[in-house]
């Protein structure tokens, strides 16, 4: 891990919501709620996640910047919500929280130390996991989601 590699999640993290945001905006009123198969989430669907693992997320970094080597316990929508959760969400109100969380977890990042970002948990699903590793996690995340709305308005 080096310092260019930190600049360059805290950047893409920071960035994110600059390019999800408008994207979902782009995508048709009458295209945002439809799932494109059944088990698939729509725009809707995936935006509104964006804005909902945020809390996860700066639980977790409390947790490693706290403690050490701390236990995480998985997430997965599929088995942790109820399947409607994100569909009944305003999804105007999730966009406003996903860019307001952002910037604050920006911040706080841009304030770590190079010891802060090394800091570990043991993940029940992972061999390794760091604040590096989490925060490049969701920046990836990010990106996953992103495409997914982006299939969705391009979709014939």
């Amino acid at each position: 891990m080096t310092q260019n590699e930190i600049h360059t999640i805290i950047t893409q993290l920071e960035n994110a919501p600059n390019l999800i945001v408008p994207l979902v905006h782009s995508v048709p009123n009458e295209k945002l709620k439809i799932r494109p198969k059944p088990g698939k989430w729509s725009a809707h669907e995936h935006a509104c996640h964006l804005a909902e693992v945020h809390p996860l997320m700066v639980r977790r970094l409390d947790l490693m910047l706290n403690e050490e080597n701390p236990k995480i316990i998985s997430y997965q929508p599929d088995r942790d919500d109820d399947p409607d959760k994100l569909w009944n969400m305003d999804l105007d109100s999730a966009l406003d929280r996903f860019i307001s969380d952002r910037m604050k977890l920006v911040r706080r990042l841009k304030g770590l130390s190079e010891d802060d970002w090394k800091r570990t948990a043991d993940h029940d699903e992972y061999n390794a996991y760091s604040i590096f590793i989490m925060m490049r996690h969701l920046a990836m995340h990010d990106m996953l989601h992103a495409y997914r709305i982006e299939e969705i308005l391009l979709e014939k």
